[in-house]
């Protein structure tokens, strides 16, 4: 059995917030490697006028995974799938040895509610969810919380989630980076220009 941890986004750009983050849930859940699921396009961000192309985002993920047991794909794209349900019933289909956990910030916790068939995605897979400055209140008020907290799990038992009966939450923090994509793409609009480039064949389809 392999554990993996699941952090989806845009990565628009990925940058060293991401990598602070997931190595810490990889440590916290005693994970053997975080998938970064680099989205073609995000359901709730549709109307985004600043969405670099996918290959650049894909690029700059990739190059802050570097030395780290991260791997950054666009399988969404080749699974044909665009709502987090069925990538992760997809992903569980073609990875039957594999236990996964979702990993979210709580920027995302917030939103949650708006996600299509956000309960179900909880009974598929158990949830992670990574305190962030800001949004920590919003998270814990959120609707979706509302419904999860009775499914809260304890911090200290976090690294035994394989064993939880579904559907799980647990809360976790970690010492905040400020880094935001918002703010990268603030202070170079044109990033994506510098950073694409060929795919990395080798890391096209995870845990292969």
């Amino acid at each position: 059995m392999t554990r993996i941890g699941i952090l989806g986004g845009s990565f628009n750009p990925a940058h060293r917030g991401h990598r602070a983050i997931t190595l810490a849930a990889i440590d916290a859940l005693a994970l053997d490697a975080a998938w970064w699921l680099v989205s073609p396009g995000n359901p709730l961000k549709d109307a985004a006028r600043d969405m670099a192309p996918l290959p650049a985002r894909l690029a700059s993920a990739r190059a802050m995974a570097r030395r780290a047991p991260i791997r950054a794909t666009d399988i969404e794209t080749r699974l044909h799938t665009r709502y987090t349900l069925d990538t992760i019933r997809k992903l569980k289909r073609r990875h039957p040895k594999n236990r996964f956990i979702w990993l979210m910030g709580a920027d995302n916790l917030a939103e949650f509610h708006r996600w299509k068939n956000w309960r179900q995605i909880a009974r598929e897979v158990p949830i992670a969810v990574i305190a962030r400055p800001g949004y920590d209140g919003r998270a814990l008020a959120a609707p979706a919380m509302g419904w999860l907290r009775r499914f809260q799990r304890r911090t200290d038992h976090a690294k035994s989630w394989t064993t939880w009966r579904l559907p799980a939450l647990v809360l976790l923090r970690f010492r905040p980076d400020p880094t935001s994509a918002t703010g990268l793409r603030a202070e170079n609009p044109l990033w994506f220009r510098h950073v694409a480039g060929p795919p990395d064949r080798s890391s096209m389809s995870p845990g292969r």
